[in-house]
């Protein structure tokens, strides 16, 4: 068993135009100031890392290790979390998914997605130059319109939907591979790829192919009334990055999983910063112990009430406090009688 690394932070939801949250020296020492041990970085903003630069040049990356060190900070993974959604968008969600692009590229779907993949493809190069072994993005999503069946939905058309992503996602899968990197989808809602079911059948179409992995997020899970304990037990061999990010689900007799069109603080299901949601993290730390998962325990900080900062200097404690330093003899070793093959086979009579 290998216990977990962390406390870590995702920045996206932290960075900002003041100080300390504007450049990834700041930021980094702040995260090292509350003891975090880790920073995972987005790749979409240029002031935290040129994700191209980064993959063309191994001196470009180690100064960005560099800087990312001289805090007492690792980098656990890159995010292409934004880019990964425009591999695959259906028509309606065009205009809205547009502002996840440069803005050269917006009004353009075609040219828009060939920008993606290949800031897939560089985010392959720059974690190996980085020194690193697991990315996370998102798979996009071409059903998701469609994921309630009203009006009911065409024949044949999951089918061809789950085969048009395997096939935008293969030849990606195949430079992760060449690099020795995980790629590692976010389990979302909002993504063809958002509960298990949905996981197995593109695992199916691309062939089982070993770079196609998983981030557990058990928040995702709770909004979807899914058994996020049961789900590590059915795909652990797969999970290679942990969102560590609570939630809580409060149906009433008004609403439910759909959340009425609410905004986030009045929906049945929501974010909330770790500790005070209803995520029974106790249990998922064990189990991903018991797995030997050898990554590390990333906060995201989701919440509809707390502000981030709080969250986050409450988090870093909250996952120290988690993490299971794993024991390197059984509990009983001291009534151990000691033996050798003649004595086991003379107390079986054998």
């Amino acid at each position: 068993m290998t216990t977990i690394k962390g406390p870590a932070i995702f920045i996206a939801q932290f960075i900002g135009d003041a100080a300390p949250f504007n450049s990834l020296e700041s930021i980094c020492q702040w995260a090292a100031g509350l003891g975090y041990k880790g920073v995972q970085l987005p790749t979409n903003d240029t002031r935290f890392i040129d994700l191209q630069k980064a993959a063309e040049s191994k001196t470009y990356a180690d100064e960005i290790k560099g800087i990312v060190n001289a805090a007492g900070l690792e980098i656990t993974e890159l995010s292409t979390h934004l880019q990964g959604q425009l591999v695959a968008v259906n028509p309606v969600y065009d205009a809205l998914f547009d502002g996840f692009a440069p803005e050269h590229l917006r009004g353009n779907p075609a040219e828009r997605q060939k920008w993606a993949v290949q800031q897939l493809k560089y985010a392959a190069q720059a974690s190996k130059n980085l020194g690193l072994n697991a990315s996370v993005t998102f798979s996009g999503a071409l059903l998701w319109p469609m994921v309630y069946p009203w009006p009911q939905r065409p024949a044949g058309i999951v089918e061809t939907a789950f085969g048009e992503l395997a096939k935008r996602w293969t030849p990606i899968l195949d430079v992760y591979e060449e690099n020795g990197i995980d790629l590692c989808y976010e389990i979302h809602p909002g993504e063809d790829l958002h509960d298990g079911i949905t996981y197995e059948m593109f695992l199916d179409h691309v062939k089982g192919h070993k770079r196609a992995n998983l981030l557990y997020d058990p928040s995702h899970f709770v909004l979807q009334c899914l058994d996020y304990l049961e789900y590590i037990d059915l795909y652990h061999e797969r999970i290679k990055m942990f969102h560590v990010k609570d939630a809580e689900f409060n149906p009433t007799g008004r609403q439910g999983v759909y959340g009425g069109y609410q905004n986030w603080v009045n929906r049945a299901g929501r974010f909330r910063s770790l500790g005070d949601g209803q995520v029974d993290f106790k249990s998922i730390f064990s189990k991903l112990t018991q797995y030997d998962y050898k990554g590390w325990a990333v906060l995201e900080w989701e919440c509809a009430l707390k502000h981030p900062e709080d969250g986050a200097r409450e988090g870093a404690q909250f996952i120290k406090d988690h993490i299971i330093r794993v024991t390197e003899r059984a509990f009983d070793d001291f009534a151990a009688s000691g033996s050798d093959d003649a004595f086991n086979r003379k107390t079986l009579g054998i």
